[in-house]
């Protein structure tokens, strides 16, 4: 699924995204969890400031 992804923002009309990778603690265990999105290349400050 990751490959679909990654061929997807290569072409022409998706260099205007990038995939963001957040870490955040599960509040249940304590563990990590990692949160994939895709946003915007001009969002991807606000989307890292925000919790």
């Amino acid at each position: 699924m990751a490959k679909k992804v990654v061929a997807t923002l290569k072409t022409s009309s998706g260099k205007d995204f990038a995939k963001v990778i957040r870490t955040e603690r599960s509040p249940k265990t304590g563990a990590y969890i990692f949160k994939e999105t895709i946003v915007p290349s001009d969002q991807v400050k606000d989307f890292l400031a925000k919790k």
